[in-house]
């Protein structure tokens, strides 16, 4: 247990919106059929925007709702799933464009849609031993650059979006904690998602298919094997916070897909009414998906202090992840 408090967060959207009824249209399907598949009625796509730019101006809005400004930053974590470039790090970028006036430590944790969540845990136990005062995590992805149009069932999920988010160690007489958290993977899902190209072995120096450095994804094997697993994860993660479902408020999971949602939170033993579900307006952000459903529940009133939260997903890998919030 971290006593770990969340006191900003903000949130930055491409100003093109697409709707799903032009994705019906650009891939030949009938009227409904991408709505009704993904359960996304618009998602934003990045529009000469990089992720940097992105993450900066959602981290912006971060500072501004925590009252802070960049000089009262110790470090700049991006949690993105996707990378603006190789190398330098996606943090490096956004650091670039904020513009501090002193050197601040930059640098990211990535595992893809679940790297909020793990930024979150690994940040939250430097926090609280002292180590850094706040720390601003950025979660900025531009997944609309590599979909592949082929693969409509995973082409009409997507969208791009930035949210940020700013933690300190909770003061005396606060309640915000971290009460548990769990990550594991079974990499006999690793091949299920994937973008094969763009690293050192398929390079694009040397290798010219096309699809390899588009993305790549079995749905249906992700979801047989984390159905396969997730109740146990379940209960280990639970156990670890001595709660039982009925005591947690809400779930924040990946906005993966509409039905995904509705089908974990039905496994996992969640009432549809305790589940922030926002894929509708901005289809699934990768690492930004959780963030973005978390920032949109505290704005609109519906995560209030002392409440506790699940923050649940899975990655590619495939992995599971989940942290227990006290917000």
């Amino acid at each position: 247990m971290r006593k770990i408090k969340i006191i900003g967060m903000g949130k930055y959207l491409p100003g093109k919106a697409v709707l799903s009824s032009e994705i019906d249209k650009r891939l030949g399907l009938s009227d409904g059929w991408t709505e009704k598949k993904s359960g996304v009625y618009k998602r934003y796509y990045a529009n000469g925007e990089t992720a940097s730019e992105m993450g900066a101006k959602a981290a912006q809005k971060a500072l501004e709702d925590a009252g802070l400004t960049l000089e009262g930053i110790d470090c700049i974590v991006s949690a993105s799933g996707t990378m603006e470039q190789p190398i330098p790090c996606t943090a490096s970028l956004i650091h670039e464009k904020l513009k501090p006036k002193r050197p601040i430590p930059a640098f990211d944790i990535n595992s893809t849609c679940l790297s909020f969540v793990t930024a979150l845990d690994i940040m939250s136990y430097l926090v609280d031993a002292g180590k850094y005062r706040h720390v601003l995590l950025v979660s900025s992805d531009i997944a609309s650059i590599g979909i592949n149009p082929m693969q409509k069932e995973s082409y009409v999920l997507f969208g791009d979006a930035a949210v940020a988010c700013v933690i300190r160690r909770s003061n005396d007489g606060e309640e915000s904690k971290i009460r548990a958290s769990l990550m594991y993977t079974h990499s006999e899902g690793a091949r299920f998602t994937e973008i094969r190209g763009g690293g050192t072995h398929l390079h694009p120096n040397d290798h010219s298919v096309k699809e390899d450095f588009l993305f790549d994804m079995d749905g249906k094997a992700i979801f047989r094997l984390s159905s396969k697993v997730i109740n146990g994860f379940m209960d280990e993660l639970l156990e670890q916070s001595s709660l039982s479902t009925d005591e947690i408020d809400w779930l924040v999971p990946h906005q993966a897909s509409g039905m995904a949602m509705r089908i974990l939170a039905g496994k996992i033993g969640f009432e549809s009414r305790k589940m922030v579900n926002v894929i509708k307006n901005y289809g699934n952000t990768i690492a930004a998906s959780i963030p973005l459903a978390l920032h949109d529940a505290i704005q609109n009133n519906q995560i209030r202090r002392g409440q506790k939260v699940l923050l649940l997903g899975t990655s590619a890998g495939l992995s599971l992840g989940g942290l227990i919030i006290e917000y």
